[in-house]
């Protein structure tokens, strides 16, 4: 039942949140910061840019290497993380229709500060970061819209953050299954590209207990996975256990 989710003291602290807190990892809107550049600048970043394709699994960018681009997801899904060597913490999922390499821009800083990997086929447009940085310069507008983006992702990651600490596991995963469904696919039913692994790392438990707490979705009837066939079967009740916690 839905009372064996939730979690008093979060529950509280959202009901007197004007907005839920969730741990979803992804932007729920495209880049537009493109849109403002003139005619001219968009003429120049194309040659000043290159389309690589990914395979999944593969590194898109490696944590403490030189940063010579800023990434645009033109296509495919791939999560951003750092590591130790032993432990994993992603930081957000990149779907198309975002950047990555923003946290380099910065003179100060010119090394890439987290890894990113596809985790399915991927093409990721590669800028030249001096003339990306070029085009904060002069355009104001587009370093606005680009400001914005920086905003709105350290938002995402507190409220990430905030929920991995505070939320039960249900409500954890919650976030995540409804996240993939109403970010990336925008339909209750899809084929999830995620593992069971990539779920755990998604919301900080182990690969067993995502296992076990996916049967009993499954069991209560929120969901339908069959391998990767996966279908979101009552919206609502699984919406309550995100937000409650």
């Amino acid at each position: 039942m839905i009372n064996s989710y939730i979690c008093t003291p979060v529950k509280k602290i959202i009901m007197e949140s004007n907005e839920p807190f969730t741990s979803c990892t992804i932007s729920p809107q495209r880049c537009r910061c493109f849109d403002r550049l003139t005619a001219e600048e968009k003429k120049v970043l194309e040659s000043r840019s290159v389309l690589v394709k990914y395979k999944k699994g593969e590194i898109i960018c490696k944590h403490g290497s030189f940063a010579s681009h800023i990434m645009f997801m033109e296509k495919g899904l791939a999560k951003v993380y750092i590591e130790d060597g032993v432990n994993t913490l992603v930081l957000k999922i990149i779907p198309e229709g975002n950047l990555l390499g923003l946290s380099s821009v910065s003179d100060e800083n010119n090394k890439f500060q987290y890894s990113v990997l596809a985790y399915m086929d991927s093409e990721i447009k590669q800028i030249d970061i001096h003339y990306f940085k070029q085009l904060l310069s002069q355009n104001s507008a587009f370093a606005k819209e680009v400001i914005d983006i920086m905003g709105a992702n350290s938002a995402q990651i507190n409220g990430r953050f905030f929920c991995i600490t505070h939320k039960q596991s249900y409500g954890r995963l919650a976030d995540i299954l409804l996240c993939i469904s109403e970010r990336i696919f925008k339909t209750n039913e899809f084929i999830l590209p995620l593992s069971r692994k990539d779920l755990a790392e998604l919301s900080g438990m182990s690969s067993e207990t995502v296992i076990r707490m996916l049967k009993k979705f499954h069991d209560d009837g929120l969901i339908l996975l069959e391998g990767k066939n996966f279908k979101i079967l009552d919206h609502e009740r699984l919406k309550q256990i995100s937000e409650r916690g």
